[in-house]
């Protein structure tokens, strides 16, 4: 369940099991025990990991399944009440207990399979965790409660793992990170990501290289001249900046100004040529007003973002900003949600359109009924939009091909090969 990082992690665990001769399915009704890695970020999200569980318990009492393991964040943040409110699970394992887990299910931990995975992506794209765990106080945000701090996987082990993920036939490697700006502080002292992507960058059959979660303070600078020497580098920058008003940053505690954050995004969109920012806001933020709001939808049109995403506001239990409460109504906040998306379907349809007649490279990542469908390098995969291609041949799924635009809607391209 959840974010990509726990796929990550569910596809390390899943090839140990593979090593230990484990058959796995992704079938629930066939097998005789399954294995819940759950979400734990916000309320929707514990939600849908809670029916899951639910699910399965049904299934046990019916008599189909023997066993249920449940792990990962959820747990991590509430075992104690899981354990007590869900008895018919056999066991409650946190975020960072994959051997025990195994134990559990009467495998071994086998050291020459770490960092292997059995990717559950289509096998020409995998997302690369370079670090766990962050070390900012949001004040919204569980994941420290969850990951505990930023803890950065060394450069030689995680290139080791991109070339296994290549020699898969991996083309396209996602980075990821709770926060994968703050990457190396820990083991070298210092920002050390674009070292990393330049070593990312040299190995073959990897063709795109994504970043995502780049936290906006203390962004490194040297960055930008790293996307201007790497072809590889997807001209994509995912940045989750949240919010623009200083009082809201402030409480949020994201350690940047309004003004500062502004002065970044202008400076990323003028020096890397051909540049999609991707972002995500909060709204309905405990003190956010009504003024909050309206210079957050002047900063949403003003900024053009290629990409964006709104979450209103879930008061989390342990995180700071839980004593102020949640005194915004939910029909407020999905009000105010529903227009930041107004204003970003007018900015993707503008842009879009402006794409109509151009030559661009894309990958393919599927095919439907009587077309394919493929991704630009300023598109990550399920959560931004794709290109509709319509062709008498039949391009292979995993390739790329060079399209010409000859529509556009808000979210979606139309193309020909």
């Amino acid at each position: 369940m959840g974010c990509p990082k726990n796929v990550v992690d569910s596809e390390k665990l899943l090839a140990q099991l593979k090593g230990n001769a484990f058959e796995i399915s992704d079938d629930i009704d066939r097998a005789d025990t399954v294995v819940i890695n759950t979400c734990g970020f916000i309320q929707d999200a514990k939600q849908e990991s809670l029916d899951a569980i639910v699910e399965a318990i049904e299934k046990k009492r019916q008599g189909t399944l023997k066993k249920i393991i449940v792990m990962g964040c959820l747990t991590e943040r509430f075992k104690q009440e899981l354990v007590r409110e869900l008895p018919e699970v056999d066991a409650f394992y946190g975020t960072r207990q994959m051997e025990t887990v195994l134990n559990e299910l009467g495998a071994n931990l086998k050291k020459e399979l770490l960092g292997e995975r059995l990717l559950t992506t289509p096998s020409h794209y995998a997302y690369l965790k370079i670090s766990e765990g962050c070390d900012h106080p949001c004040s919204f945000c569980a994941i420290p409660l969850m990951r505990g701090g930023n803890r950065s996987v060394p450069i030689e082990q995680l290139v080791d793992e991109a070339k296994l993920l290549s020699a898969k036939g991996v083309k396209e490697l996602i980075v990821i990170a709770q926060d994968s700006t703050s990457y190396g502080l820990d083991l070298y002292e210092q920002q050390t990501l674009s070292k990393l992507l330049k070593e990312l960058h040299t190995i073959d059959g990897i063709e795109w290289i994504r970043l995502m979660y780049a936290y906006p303070a203390k962004f490194p600078l040297d960055l930008i001249e790293t996307y201007r020497q790497l072809p590889k580098l997807c001209r994509y920058i995912d940045i989750p900046v949240q919010h623009i008003a200083d009082s809201v940053l402030k409480s949020m505690r994201r350690g940047i100004s309004g003004q500062a954050l502004k002065k970044l995004l202008l400076k990323l969109k003028k020096e890397i040529p051909d540049l999609a920012l991707r972002t995500t806001l909060i709204v309905g933020y405990p003190n956010e007003t009504e003024d909050d709001f309206r210079a957050l939808c002047d900063f949403t049109e003003e900024m053009q973002f290629h990409r964006l995403g709104v979450f209103p506001y879930s008061m989390e239990e342990g995180t700071g900003a839980f004593a102020m409460g949640d005194p915004i109504p939910r029909s407020v906040k999905e009000e105010r949600a529903a227009r930041i998306m107004e204003l970003q379907r007018e900015t993707s349809r503008k842009q879009n359109e402006a794409l109509i007649g151009r030559k661009i490279r894309v990958l393919i990542d599927r095919q439907e009924e009587g077309y394919w469908i493929g991704r630009t390098e300023w598109d990550a995969p399920e959560i931004d939009q794709e290109v509709i291609i319509r062709t008498a041949k039949k391009p292979a799924i995993g390739t790329f091909e060079t399209v010409t635009v000859n529509g556009a809607a808000e979210y979606d391209l139309e193309a020909v090969l």
